[in-house]
């Protein structure tokens, strides 16, 4: 709707209260990735493999000395849900770098 002065009103669909608590990240940065082993974590959308290859072969080119090892998540990730063997996966690794094929 437009007022007298040609002006509009704008709502706003969010409401004020948020039920999950925003926090930061906890883990500690890793300063350096020399030597490190970095998880490349996909979903299952059809251009998340494509995308990790090609983010593979260039982060690997500039630090020559990494290891990757990949997780490639099955079905919906959800939040609060843990799919099987990410625990344990994320124990071999220093970091993770997550690809969302949308």
């Amino acid at each position: 709707m437009t007022d007298s002065r040609g002006s509009y009103e704008v709502l706003y669909p969010w409401a004020d209260a948020d039920p999950i608590p925003l926090k930061g990240l906890t883990a500690p940065r890793v300063t350096d990735l020399a030597g490190r082993t970095i998880g490349l974590f996909v979903n299952d959308k059809r251009a998340a493999l494509p995308i990790r290859t090609v983010f593979e072969r260039k982060l690997k080119e500039k630090f020559p000395t990494i290891e990757t090892s990949w997780y490639n998540a099955q079905g919906p990730v959800l939040m609060g849900k843990v799919a099987p063997g990410y625990e344990d996966w994320l124990k071999t690794v220093d970091a993770v770098v997550l690809m969302v094929g949308d």
